[in-house]
């Protein structure tokens, strides 16, 4: 009888001692409060009332930016939302270094986006996502080297303007379309008058190809079904009868 709790008590500590865990998650020990080492997975045993171990997940974790109120460096504001891809690499630095690595990180992308799209122009944060995503994910890697933490990847979702500024580049991209066709239109002209110069210095060099393109202008003109026909009568045809 007396064997009895002494043994349940044994038996006890030795299940509160046995600790489980999945490939994904390591164990960080301390023992008597000083960092002695990092287990798993598997099997492990914790020594009751003396060490105490620190679950940590090793799976990528996928954090929204809440949407951040950025001013450009052109002076547009905007609202721009992100994701952020992180893992923990070092667990025994994500416990000692960091309270809360999660909100710790959340907090730190929510600045570092802020920071660096404010160092950027509107045209840029809408054309160049690919180079403020690239930015934006080494400047949080390298803040998040010391906590043990890998900033895999980030991801700009959304960047929204206001009506105003949404009005404003439809005029701007209007104008924008305006000049270029005047530019095609007036390429199109120089090339026109670059091909008549031409043409003219071929019939200028043989007079009777003047008469023979006269001779044709009349047969396409007369192919068409019109009461009035105006047609200037070239010098050269009437040249040999002005002379005579």
């Amino acid at each position: 009888m007396y064997l009895i709790v002494p043994a349940a008590i044994l038996l006890f500590l030795l299940f509160s001692a046995i600790r489980i865990l999945n490939e994904y998650e390591r164990g960080v020990i301390f023992t008597l409060g000083r960092y002695t080492g990092t287990r798993g997975p598997g099997i492990i045993f914790v020594i009751p009332f003396v060490q105490r171990m620190v679950k940590m997940d090793l799976r990528t974790v996928v954090l929204d930016v809440p949407t951040q109120d950025v001013i450009s460096r052109d002076n547009v504001s905007v609202k721009v939302n992100a994701v952020v891809y992180f893992r923990i690499v070092e667990p025994a630095r994500a416990v000692i270094q960091v309270a809360q690595p999660l909100e710790a990180t959340s907090q730190l992308a929510q600045t570092t986006l802020r920071s660096v799209l404010g160092q950027h122009e509107l045209d840029e944060m809408l054309s160049q996502r690919e180079k403020l995503n690239l930015d934006i994910q080494q400047v949080l890697d390298h803040a998040t080297d010391a906590w043990g933490i890998k900033v895999a990847n980030v991801e700009i979702k959304h960047v929204d303007l206001n009506e105003s500024m949404i009005r404003a580049m439809a005029k701007q991209a209007e104008a924008e379309r305006t000049r270029r066709a005047k530019i095609i239109h007036a390429e199109g002209e120089k090339q026109a008058a670059a091909m008549l110069v031409e043409a003219a210095q071929a019939l200028s060099v043989e007079p009777r190809a003047m008469q023979l393109r006269y001779l044709q202008t009349l047969s396409d003109i007369s192919s068409e079904r019109t009461s009035t026909v105006v047609f200037p009568l070239p010098l050269d045809l009437i040249k040999p009868l002005l002379d005579r």
